[in-house]
């Protein structure tokens, strides 16, 4: 039988690695998971009478690109949090989660050639595993570009040679970054932004994170590429409820962008697309309407951040993250202090290479680990405790 070769190659996914790693070891105490990011943190009780308030939903089809509601919801969110006035008609999309975006945005927008060459696609190393199959999936080039604490922890493109950049169609960045929490700052996002204009290449900017952080909410593309007067389809966000309401299974997503980019992307979901249920869009409106539950959230990640603070105060290398909720500790092995850690205390934790791709030789993330700080806030601070006496 005949299969596909394109997807051949992929390395193992992050998760089933780390269940081979460990599974057949026998936890050294009562298990944390502090591995996935996904939120334990309540979501707003009313979400379940919304639901059941517009259960008839369930029997019709719903709309592909989101209901008025949704699309008008979420413009209305866009304006408060970016500053930025979206056509909710033109400009903005529901999406089931983020990951379809990202992945589906790359087939809608990424050209079959650049500059008459293979398009390459700028990733992110370390990076959400779904940038490089988007990348694959439309034969472009997966370009690997660490970010380490030399470059703030976020990828300097600009580094990059001109040949590439010349053929360059998208570059995925993630502010605030997973796993590392760093923040593009306006200075970074300026550069980015007016790389992409020289170069004419399209930002996709993850900013699933967006709504957990310290004192300052983080600055967003949108916001930079406006005052920037940058053409409207430089940039594509992307955001969720996932983190922000800790609503991971409502499939809640967004998209937004300038008019030429949205009528691809919607075109091709016209085609191929699977739309949150009716209910779940009701829901969702409600949610993204509401900033009380956020705030509320929002405060329990800072009393985290700060158990975290103290747990590694003066521990060479601890990097405390301005915003998202992953610790993205310094090991010798990432690997090997994962199996230590699971062997000696049960607190389960990703090693930072299962998150990473070998570049000139190296792999960024190695000499990690990345530690989510989803469990309550005791079981955060036990865990934590633990391994700190663990491996340091």
């Amino acid at each position: 039988m005949n299969f596909p070769e394109r997807f051949s190659n992929l390395p193992a996914y992050a998760f089933p690695r780390l269940r081979t790693l460990l599974d057949h070891h026998t936890p050294g105490g009562d298990v944390v998971h502090m591995t996935i990011g996904e939120p334990k943190h309540a979501f707003p009780q009313w979400v379940t009478d919304v639901i059941v308030e517009n259960a008839a939903g369930f029997n019709k089809y719903p709309p592909n690109e989101g209901t008025d509601q949704l699309r008008g919801e979420i413009s209305a969110w866009i304006q408060r949090r970016y500053g930025v006035v979206v056509d909710k008609e033109t400009q903005v999309m529901a999406l089931n989660g983020t990951r379809e975006g990202l992945y589906n945005a790359a087939m809608a927008l990424c050209p079959e050639q650049k500059a008459g060459l293979k398009p390459a696609v700028l990733i992110p190393n370390p990076f959400y595993q779904v940038y490089m199959l988007a990348a694959l999936s439309v034969a472009a080039e997966p370009v690997f570009v660490s970010a380490t604490q030399a470059s703030g922890h976020l990828p300097d493109y600009a580094s990059l040679p001109e040949e590439v950049l010349n053929r360059t169609a998208i570059a995925y960045i993630c502010s605030p970054a997973n796993p590392q929490g760093a923040v593009a700052d306006r200075a970074y996002w300026t550069q980015l932004i007016q790389l992409a204009e020289r170069y004419d290449f399209k930002i996709f900017a993850d900013e699933c994170y967006s709504e957990i952080y310290r004192d300052t909410a983080p600055l967003g593309a949108l916001t930079v590429a406006q005052e920037l007067g940058a053409d409207p389809e430089r940039v594509v966000l992307f955001n969720s409820l996932s983190k922000r309401s800790n609503l991971p299974g409502l499939r809640s997503g967004l998209i937004a962008s300038g008019p030429q980019n949205m009528a691809r992307i919607k075109q091709l979901r016209t085609y191929s697309g699977a739309p949150l249920p009716l209910p779940l869009q009701a829901a969702a409106a409600r949610v993204w309407s509401d900033e009380a539950h956020v705030v509320k959230n929002r405060a329990l990640y800072v009393e985290k951040y700060e158990i975290a603070d103290r747990v590694f105060s003066g521990l060479p290398g601890y990097m405390a993250p301005e915003a998202g909720f992953f610790l993205w500790l310094p090991v010798a092995d990432g690997e090997a202090a994962a199996l230590t850690l699971w062997q000696q205390t049960g607190v389960r934790v990703l090693p930072g290479a299962y998150l990473a791709q070998d570049a000139d030789g190296q792999n960024p993330g190695k000499g990690f680990i990345r530690v989510a700080l989803v469990a309550p806030k005791d079981q955060t601070e036990a865990a934590l405790t633990k391994l700190r006496s663990c491996l340091y």
